[in-house]
């Protein structure tokens, strides 16, 4: 026998005992039936093929609360796994039911219907639409202000998973009031519930400014600044994902989140955690300095150029390197003081690394290349550009020059400086293109000093001058 007859043996023993006169033969098989569908898709559709559906939508209607959470479990163990398997519960007319299981008297029952449609809402907007369109939100909403942890728990969940596709899914949400309702459980002692409260607001908050700044009117701030610093690692990256989202879409946001300390929080959330943990508070430094340099200013003034280095050298993962590389880019992008506190942390030759490294990913290359260009065409710090003319590729060389060949010609130190350590020298080297912006550079960079210095340092010169002196005629006495 194959699989699939097995399966078909298995649903069509089952779905008598759903009718059965016994109350718990009834639960049971409800149950079974459950927790197959939970396994593997293929054991959920072999429920949908068995025409078990209809039957567990009837009952949920009809039976007692102990059957309504078993038969809420098997749509939610069916609906989980595809858009497909979930919109075949949709089909069959599950949504109406569920929604009236959100006003049962048992929390129970609540918690088990309110569970099934999270999982039916969070695969795509049109199913996240016919949850809504079923009126579970308004229904959700009371859920969260209901005593039972569990129940909060779930029904946060659920409407995180209908906020999370558009704006205008979102914004049903936010008009049921929910904002108000979660924003209050922000400080809730039970890490569950403050992970699901920040993922709705962090949903709700990512889509427009808008949405974003009704959060914020929320009072959220500093009160979620406190769960940054949680016991629980994943309370940690969903209050650092909720500052980020509202951080990334106006100067303002970012202002207003600077002004109540939230640079300076994140910072010290990504010293205390690892990994993807981390990533969102990385991201969320790109997103404040990339609005300007004042904001900029902010993030190296609270110290967080050295954590993001920390973070870029000593991470194992390349997507969480790529994305410090962005925000570092970011910081380092506006002016030469912006720029200088980024190279003095010894940032740069650890991007042009990673950029040159075959073992890196194509994103943490490009991500690490275009930090390195931002930051160099606002770099005027030499020694810190200095090792790049022995180090980098002709791409990233030109840009080195292209700095040299800007500030040498108004700083008699610098000048100096770049005969002794070698510099100099290191220029004559470079092959360029006649004509070629390179060449340009090294041609400005030769005008600062006396021809005899540059021919001195030239390529050959020595041969030039024992030349000279193999050919040189002592005068007779």
């Amino acid at each position: 026998m194959s699989q699939r007859q097995v399966l078909q043996g298995v649903m069509s023993l089952l779905r008598p005992l759903l009718l059965d006169v016994v109350p718990t033969i009834q639960q049971t098989a409800a149950l079974a039936l459950g927790r197959l569908a939970n396994y593997n898709d293929d054991l959920a559709e072999a429920v949908v093929k068995g025409d078990i559906l209809p039957q567990l939508v009837y009952s949920l209607a009809e039976q007692n609360r102990f059957y309504k959470k078993a038969a809420a479990f098997v749509l939610r163990a069916v609906g989980k796994h595809s858009p497909q398997l979930a919109q075949a519960i949709v089909d069959c007319g599950a949504l109406d039911t569920l929604v009236i299981c959100l006003e049962d008297f048992d929390p129970g029952v609540k918690e088990a219907a309110a569970w099934a449609l999270g999982y039916i809402a969070r695969h795509n907007a049109e199913l996240s639409q016919a949850v809504v369109d079923a009126g579970a939100v308004p229904l959700l909403v009371l859920c969260i202000q209901e005593p039972e942890v569990a129940l909060k728990r779930i029904a946060a969940s659920a409407l995180s998973d209908i906020s999370k596709h558009s704006p205008e899914l979102a914004q049903t949400v936010v008009d049921a009031g929910a904002i108000a309702h979660l924003a209050q459980m922000i400080l809730n002692p039970d890490a569950k519930l403050k992970r699901q409260i920040l993922s709705a607001l962090s949903q709700i908050a990512k889509h427009s400014v808008d949405l974003a700044e009704m959060v914020v009117e929320a009072e959220i701030f500093p009160v979620v600044l406190t769960c940054l610093k949680d016991k629980d690692e994943y309370v940690k990256k969903n209050a650092s994902t909720l500052i980020r989202e509202i951080a990334k879409h106006t100067p303002e946001l970012s202002q207003l989140i600077v002004n109540a300390g939230g640079v300076a929080a994140v910072i010290d959330c990504i010293g205390s955690c690892k990994g993807n943990i981390r990533l969102p508070g990385i991201m969320m430094l790109g997103y404040v300095a990339a609005h300007s340099e004042n904001l900029a200013m902010a993030v190296i003034i609270s110290k967080g150029v050295p954590q993001l280095s920390l973070c870029l050298s000593e991470e194992p993962e390349d997507h969480i390197k790529a994305a410090a590389a962005w925000a570092l880019g970011q910081i380092g992008r506006h002016t030469p003081e912006h720029a200088r506190a980024v190279a003095v942390t010894n940032t740069l030759p650890v991007l042009l690394s990673l950029y040159m490294s075959t073992e890196s990913s194509e994103d943490l290359q490009v991500k690490s290349k275009k930090a390195i260009k931002s930051i160099l065409q606002k770099c005027t710090y030499l020694p810190a550009l200095e090792p790049f003319l022995y180090d980098a590729p002709p791409n990233i060389l030109k840009h080195v020059v292209g700095q040299f060949s800007k500030v040498l010609p108004h700083d008699s130190k610098a000048r100096r400086l770049f005969v002794t350590s070698g510099g100099l020298k290191k220029v004559q080297e470079i092959k360029a293109e006649p004509g070629s912006l390179l060449q340009e550079y090294i041609n400005s960079i030769n005008n600062c000093y006396p021809e005899e210095i540059v021919r001195y340092y030239s390529p050959g010169y020595s041969e030039t001058l024992l030349q000279r002196v193999d050919s040189y005629q002592p005068l007779a006495n």
